[in-house]
């Protein structure tokens, strides 16, 4: 009787701390990073204005993850401007590690231009256009409201910097 008693308690020892560590990883679990790619649609993404400073200009692209949402974005995403055919968009993010993002936390792309030339020399872009890798995730079209970019054969780039945690510091 003893042996079957403590055989009991054994077994339901064994079972409490199963459940408890059980009810541990699934509480940390949301906090830990997911491997699953972010869509367009669990995140706000904005174009906020950088600070100008001898003819170089800035600005960024903001996701932030909507409420409930855990996702990584990866370190280096394509950009596309639609209106500046004169413009070359250059990715400056080789090797970038991703960012994981959950509800309410933000990531920035840093984008990089010139604005020198003369008025004939520039053009403005309709709008930029960032993918998100994985299938069906979808892109982010936002509108430029950023000003001409040079485009002329001296300077006719925009650099496209890493995926970088945190929200855009401008």
């Amino acid at each position: 009787m003893k042996l079957n008693l403590r055989r009991g308690f054994a077994v339901v020892a064994v079972l409490a701390a199963t459940a408890a560590g059980g009810a541990l990883w699934a509480g940390s679990a949301v906090a830990n990073p997911t491997d699953q790619p972010c869509r367009a649609g669990q995140l706000d993404a904005t174009l906020v204005a950088g600070s100008p400073g001898a003819g170089q200009r800035y600005a960024s692209v903001q996701f932030t993850a909507k409420r409930g949402t855990a996702c990584k974005l990866a370190g280096a995403l394509p950009v596309t401007l639609q209106g500046a055919p004169g413009v070359t968009v250059v990715a400056d993010n080789a090797g970038a590690p991703p960012v994981y993002l959950a509800g309410g936390k933000s990531a920035h792309i840093v984008l990089h231009w010139t604005g020198i030339g003369a008025p004939e020399q520039q053009q403005t872009p309709g709008s930029v256009t960032v993918g998100l890798p994985g299938r069906g995730a979808g892109v982010s079209t936002l509108r430029w409201d950023q000003g001409a970019l040079d485009a002329f054969s001296e300077a006719h780039t925009l650099y496209v910097g890493a995926v970088q945690a945190g929200p855009a510091e401008y």
